[in-house]
């Protein structure tokens, strides 16, 4: 068996599990942000009628797209998840400014290797890249098997490997990799899958650029999608995760995959994911020269402290282009203290961006980020559909932290590779 199905085996009561096997599992931790625990929370109440909570403690709600609710209905939609939150004993209420859903349940260790978590989030499945089984649920489904019974259902999914081989060039990141696997297998080509990041370039990664391989696994239909945890893995569960005797699940030997898809990063440059969906993912010198209007490093697949480390290196000494707005959203609150004691915020304050709350930025536009039907931004968000960033003729352009830092400098997209960065001092 592999991670996952050893994971739902253990979870289900099972010694082992096979693909198209259906299980009930026992769920560890739920989670969700203000608009499904909106969602959620009426269900529970009006269609279910109420009723008890099964265990509180695995129940967790972050207010990250109304981080300063801007009218009177989303403040009324809050105080109701609150008064919820307070009614059935939740205690991990995390209010608006803490930061973007995943980045603060990692941040606050509400999780560990070997735990199955849900999510009313179609990147639930971030957590993969720390030894779990992790994906997205409907809001019925929250509602009645997790509140009520602490359990979900599940199909186990049949395993697709992509394996990534050699060195990426300069300037390409792990942000350019993810973007560029979501376009190279096609949207929706993984419906009901699991998806297993493996090989040498994924081994050398940092745990922080792991964690983008599972979190855009969404736009591929997959159900679910991990890296087989390594010392790395342990090594930030024991620095992060509150749970302190966690057993860690590994692949079997003789593991058996769906397909194996193979990738050469090292043949790769930056990436760019263009409108309309981020399926349409093109290399950088292919749209470069596209005039910006709006610049952003933030969002669940953005916003990191290496994002903001490698904003403040291309800005320092230097002005963003007139007329551009740099939106800076750290993803969580320890990033934005450390991000402040570094002097990165200052940086980027004197180069004439903007910093915003730890939050989901721009995401859905709830609290800022919308745009005019004339309007460009580029920015490291996970999503660029029509619509969802203000008027659905506005275009919405995905690339890394690199590459939005240049932009927001030419005022164009533009090929990081071009931009020279200033060495912060250590």
């Amino acid at each position: 068996m592999n991670m996952i199905e050893k994971i739902l085996a253990k979870a289900s009561g099972k010694k082992e599990v096979r693909p198209g096997e259906v299980v009930v599992s026992n769920v560890n931790l739920m989670v969700m942000h203000d608009l499904s625990a909106n969602f959620v929370t009426r269900v529970f109440r009006e269609e279910l009628g109420g009723g008890s909570v099964f265990d509180p403690s695995r129940i967790a709600f972050v207010f990250d797209h109304n981080f300063s609710p801007a009218t009177e209905q989303a403040a009324e939609r809050l105080f109701k998840i609150r008064e919820f939150a307070a009614q059935y004993g939740i205690k991990n209420v995390f209010q608006g400014g803490n930061g973007s859903l995943h980045h603060v349940i990692i941040e606050n260790g509400l999780w560990a290797p070997g735990h199955v978590i849900i999510g009313c989030d179609s990147h639930t499945p971030i957590y993969g890249a720390l030894g779990a089984f992790a994906t997205g649920v409907g809001n019925n489904s929250m509602a009645a098997l997790g509140f009520q019974h602490g359990s979900a259902w599940f199909k186990i999914p049949e395993t697709i490997q992509v394996f990534l081989r050699s060195s990426t060039r300069d300037g390409v990141t792990a942000r350019d990799i993810a973007q560029y696997v979501v376009g190279h297998l096609g949207e929706d080509s993984c419906i009901y899958k699991a998806i297993e990041y493996a090989g040498p370039y994924i081994r050398s990664l940092s745990i922080e650029d792991r964690i983008l391989f599972p979190l855009m696994s969404i736009d591929l239909g997959a159900k679910a999608s991990f890296i087989d945890p390594d010392d790395k893995t342990v090594d930030f569960a024991r620095s992060l995760s509150s749970f302190k005797d966690f057993e860690v699940m590994r692949n079997d030997a003789d593991v058996k995959y769906e397909r194996v898809v193979e990738i050469d990063v090292g043949k790769l440059e930056p990436q760019v994911a263009c409108p309309p969906t981020v399926g349409n993912v093109k290399p950088v010198s292919e749209v470069a020269g596209v005039a910006i209007n709006i610049a952003e490093v933030g969002g669940s697949t953005g916003g990191r402290l290496d994002d903001i480390r490698v904003l403040a290196r291309h800005l320092r000494g230097r002005r963003v282009y007139p007329g551009v707005q740099l939106q800076v959203v750290p993803a969580n609150r320890t990033i934005y203290k450390a991000a402040l004691q570094e002097g990165l915020f200052e940086i980027l304050i004197d180069a004439g961006a903007n910093i915003f709350p730890p939050s989901a930025g721009s995401n859905q536009a709830v609290n800022m980020g919308a745009m005019s039907e004339e309007e460009v931004m580029i920015s490291t968000q996970a999503r660029n559909f029509p619509g969802r960033n203000g008027h659905p003729k506005a275009r919405h352009y995905l690339a890394s932290a690199s590459t939005v830092a240049v932009s927001a400098l030419k005022g164009k997209i533009t090929d990081p590779r071009e931009g020279k960065e200033t060495r912060l001092p250590c």
